[in-house]
């Protein structure tokens, strides 16, 4: 992953409430099998076991959020195993067609989830984070987002 992408997921964990979290967890996995075709295309095993490998680690973490007092939670946990079992069998087989499986499968919960974020209006998880204000001013290819800091005092408050 390019350290563009990371710091933009980095800036968006730090904004997020809880369900806005799992859609930055979705994307970072669509980056992660997205670079994995890219090293797939250019024979770069290596890199393309390391990016499905970082891929299964998104839905580890989607596994470890799931609340298991609900029923949904039991299906979610076999759907994530199934895509997870299948980006192994990528790994070894070196094919493309079990990682275009999982990802079909994962795409159609992350429109779900993307709905549930949008109704979502809870306070972002880390408090005291920079604020980000996004369209002040324009680069001359993207726009440019200021970071603007009050406060000494950023972070977790302890």
């Amino acid at each position: 992953m390019k350290k563009e992408k990371i710091a933009e997921f980095t800036r968006k964990i730090s904004q997020s409430n809880r369900s806005e979290l799992i859609v930055v967890i979705y994307d970072v996995y669509f980056v992660c099998l997205s670079d994995a075709r890219d090293f797939y295309q250019n024979k770069n095993w290596d890199d393309f076991k390391e990016s499905v490998r970082h891929a299964q680690r998104a839905i580890d973490e989607l596994i470890d959020v799931l609340d298991f007092s609900y029923e949904l939670a039991g299906n979610l946990y076999q759907i994530y195993m199934f895509c997870k079992d299948m980006l192994a069998k990528a790994i070894y087989a070196r094919q493309l067609t079990e990682i275009e499986t999982a990802e079909r499968l994962m795409r159609k919960l992350y429109e779900s989830f993307v709905q549930v974020a949008r109704q979502d209006q809870s306070k972002p998880l880390m408090q005291n984070a920079q604020q980000v204000y996004a369209g002040f001013t324009y680069g001359r290819d993207e726009l440019t987002e200021t970071c603007q800091d009050f406060t000494n005092n950023r972070g977790f408050l302890v």
